[in-house]
């Protein structure tokens, strides 16, 4: 059985560099230093974290044992990746800092998080920044973000009162919890979101869990939630750490499982807590809420999800929504240098081959979902695993006759 890590040092003050030789040896994806994500452009040239939570997405790329956060290439050079790459506009990208391989606020890691904003921000940019942690946020921290006066930060804090310590060794320190205090106690400009995740059946979902983690995001802007990834590398970890597991090996998906009747009792519970703390089920609806902007990922277009939105931040997703012309998205392809048929479909625009990367470029471009007809949305589950959800039979008749349509011709517009 897996000995169960102990926090002890959150790593170096002072970071060095990976060797060439564990460079060539890392996942591919993990070796990519700037890649796009649904919820934005993502910098990525710090790796290794000693957090050790035991569904940490790192198990997927075989990186979960590099404990001590080190470089890939120097910070200068990563911020002219980022601003270099051909899916980054000004104003428009949302941007994502190490939330891939490591936590921005560990002690060797900070400084280069705040290198980043600096030279972002001496830039005149604008750009929404999402900076995802579960560790220790100070009142220094955040007079640094405080000084900050054209990027618009959010920082989203991972917190969903997981008690047991083999899932979530850092549980019983407190520490996110006194870090989301302190965010909302010293903010301004600066914008803190509890991301209430993994919400996971026997492991948090209790009543009294639940009215907990409201409680802690009393404060905040805003509260997102959602569920758990379970894939066989997480799975493995856990049960040889003894941790029972809500998800049989049947189970196993891309995509993280919330079955609608935990999301039910999610509403539920926020709605009967008494916090006037806005909740959304997705982290662009959260962040652009926070901002009061609409959300850049046109989630507008799938209407089932904003049932639970403030009426402010519905009509500022309904004025800002535009579903664009054809020629209007081939020309944002056109400049991506992508390629793919299409079908523009009422809230979405269905797409064949680009894979996610791309989509999300172009999604974030447009503004409007992007959807790959290989690995559809369905009505309650969207974004979701389907367990927990029963598919409408009505939503696989539409998505056969899609198919369809995609295997007889090649260019499509809602007038076809």
């Amino acid at each position: 059985m897996t000995s169960i890590p102990l926090i002890g040092s959150p790593g170096p003050g002072t970071l060095q560099y990976l060797s060439n030789a564990a460079k060539a040896a890392l996942d591919p994806y993990m070796a990519q230093i700037v890649t796009n994500r649904k919820s934005g452009l993502s910098l990525n040239h710090i790796i290794g974290c000693p957090l050790d939570c035991g569904y940490c997405v790192r198990h997927f790329w075989g990186n979960f044992e590099h404990k001590t956060p080190q470089m890939l290439c120097s910070t200068d050079d990563a911020i002219g990746m980022l601003l270099g790459h051909g899916a980054f506009r000004p104003s428009i990208t949302p941007l994502q800092i190490f939330n891939k391989a490591t936590d921005p606020f560990l002690p060797g890691v900070k400084p280069h998080l705040f290198q980043i904003l600096r030279d972002l921000d001496a830039r005149g940019l604008d750009n929404l920044v999402l900076i995802i942690t579960r560790f220790t946020v100070t009142e220094q921290d955040m007079a640094e973000l405080e000084q900050l006066r054209h990027l618009r930060v959010t920082l989203l804090f991972t917190y969903s009162d997981i008690t047991d310590s083999r899932v979530e060794p850092i549980s019983k320190s407190g520490l996110t919890t006194k870090s989301i205090a302190t965010a909302c106690a010293h903010r301004s400009r600066t914008r803190v979101v509890l991301y209430w995740r993994p919400i996971v059946p026997g492991w948090n979902d209790q009543p009294d869990t639940m009215n907990h983690v409201l409680t802690v995001g009393a404060d905040a802007d805003a509260i997102v939630f959602t569920g758990y990834y379970h894939k066989e590398q997480n799975a493995a970890y856990l049960r040889d750490l003894g941790v029972e597991l809500p998800y049989s090996d049947e189970e196993f998906h891309r995509r993280k499982t919330l079955p609608g009747e935990l999301d039910e009792r999610v509403i539920a519970a926020w709605r009967t807590s008494g916090i006037s703390t806005p909740l959304f089920r997705k982290t662009s609806c959260g962040v652009s809420a926070a901002h009061g902007v609409a959300d850049y990922n046109g989630h507008w277009g799938v209407r089932e999800l904003c049932d639970i939105c403030p009426s402010q931040q519905i009509t500022l997703c309904r004025d800002g929504y535009r579903q664009p012309t054809p020629k209007e998205f081939e020309t944002v392809l056109d400049e991506l240098g992508y390629h793919s048929s299409y079908l523009i479909d009422g809230g979405h625009i269905w797409t064949h081959g680009l894979g996610e990367q791309r989509r999300y470029a172009i999604q974030h471009a447009l503004g409007f979902q992007i959807w790959e007809l290989d690995q559809p949305h369905f009505l309650h589950a969207h974004g979701r695993s389907l367990t927990g959800h029963e598919l409408d039979q009505g939503q696989n008749a539409g998505l056969a006759e899609v198919r369809r349509s995609f295997g007889t011709a090649v260019r499509f517009d809602s007038d076809d």
